[in-house]
């Protein structure tokens, strides 16, 4: 996972006025991008994208309504995310 903001990167290439590299100074917006990005990392088909308030984007996981009797497991079957009971596993 490539983060959109790279801080080590952002330190390397800061100026030096004093001579030294650190302490570097980092943006809250360079923050927030990355917070945002590294929220949710699934497949497109397993997420909901909503507002998330102000300029964010929330990445929702998809799962399907969990039964209410017996043992199961959440998992894949014919490519669909489904609840599975534990005696077809």
């Amino acid at each position: 996972m490539k983060l959109p903001v790279d801080f080590s990167e952002k330190a390397k290439a800061a100026k030096q006025v004093s001579g030294g590299g650190y302490p570097v100074q980092i943006s809250a917006s360079d923050l927030m991008k990355n917070f945002t990005y590294a929220a949710a990392d699934f497949d497109d088909s397993f997420t909901v994208t909503e507002s998330g308030g102000g300029r964010s984007v929330a990445l929702k996981l998809k799962i399907p309504t969990a039964p209410t009797t017996g043992t199961h497991v959440l998992g894949v079957k014919d490519g669909t995310l489904q609840w599975l009971a534990t005696e077809e596993c």
